[in-house]
């Protein structure tokens, strides 16, 4: 995790059409290739909605877990939010985030709508770095072993 106390807290979102991390590693792939063609900057980000009340708290180190397939798996550091106006002239809250996609521990999570807060301590912790994606359990025995109680 980002830091070793709570003065910081993260948000939980659904990762709705991505199948696994790689088909989330290729689709931001193929974004920053498409902004390369525009000449345009790539920035990571997610567009929602709701503005979080909890801004400051989100912005001294915390993170968006991404669930993919009814498990946490991911997650991108938070570095700022900004203001979107859609075309309905509805204000929106686009979440930038760093692209460095950190993989976590599996932790099962049901489906929810929007995003949930998630307190510092309660968050998964991060896998060991330069663990290669090929010792990531397969997702049905994270999911299992998740059952259990074990992740």
């Amino acid at each position: 995790m980002s830091k070793p106390n709570d003065s910081y807290i993260n948000i939980v979102k659904l990762c709705v059409g991505i199948d696994s991390v790689e088909h989330l590693q290729d689709w931001r792939a193929q974004k920053a290739a498409e902004a390369l063609v525009r000449k345009a900057p790539y920035v990571s980000s997610h567009t929602t909605r709701m503005w979080p009340k909890r801004e400051a708290e989100l912005l001294n180190g915390g993170s968006l877990y991404w669930v993919i397939k009814g498990v946490i798996q991911i997650r991108q550091k938070i570095l700022r939010f900004d203001e979107v106006i859609g075309g309905d002239g509805i204000r929106r809250c686009k979440i930038v985030m760093d692209s460095q996609l950190i993989r976590t521990h599996g932790a099962i999570r049901r489906p929810f709508q929007g995003w949930r807060y998630l307190k510092a301590d309660e968050s998964p912790p991060d896998l060991p770095q330069g663990r290669k994606p090929a010792e990531v359990l397969p997702l049905a025995m994270q999911q299992d072993l998740a059952n259990l109680g074990v992740l």
